[in-house]
């Protein structure tokens, strides 16, 4: 099973637009992949499914994570790194066995030129010590406005052609 993670809980982002893409190019190859956007985690979560606590608000979310064995993450770069809510989303999930020996796939974006280049090395790092293996074709997507269209689709003929090749290889992988 494959789940896109929209990596932040803001309303109306260009991350769950993104991830909406990865999923409809997925299932144009075939592949069916659920999306969990970090907007469906609970607002309580900080006091109720941290340090080994489970809510029944959570065990949704912590089913889908145990049973995915490929993860899409799409993380916008929030202040030079990724959100803080991704971090406690990890935190929440059961350790080791969310991840642990899973594969994953990386895709930064942001609306300045960078796409989340550093974002995306620090959420590696947090990879790494989860032995989540992660996909060496990591994608930066800049300007991310401008590279998103008003259907959410991507129209920039080199951005297309990249995430197609990450898309292909993650399939693989």
């Amino acid at each position: 099973m494959i789940t896109i993670i929209s990596g932040t809980n803001r309303p109306n982002s260009s991350t769950l637009k993104l991830a909406k893409y990865y999923q409809e190019q997925l299932k144009q190859r075939g592949v069916e992949a659920g999306i969990l956007s970090l907007q469906d985690l609970p607002p309580s979560i900080i006091s109720t499914d941290l340090y080994g606590k489970r809510s029944d608000e959570f065990k949704p979310i912590q089913d889908i994570v145990t049973a995915t064995d490929k993860f899409i993450f799409i993380i916008p770069e929030y202040n030079g790194s990724f959100p803080g809510v991704l971090k406690v989303f990890m935190d929440a999930c059961d350790f080791p066995g969310s991840f642990y020996n899973k594969k994953a796939g990386l895709v930064g974006l942001s609306s300045g030129k960078y796409g989340n280049i550093r974002g995306i090395d620090h959420f590696t790092g947090v990879c790494n010590y989860l032995h989540l293996h992660v996909h060496p074709l990591k994608i930066h997507i800049t300007n991310v406005r401008q590279e998103l269209d008003a259907d959410g689709q991507l129209h920039q003929a080199d951005t297309i052609k990249y995430t197609a090749e990450q898309i292909d290889k993650l399939v693989e992988y």
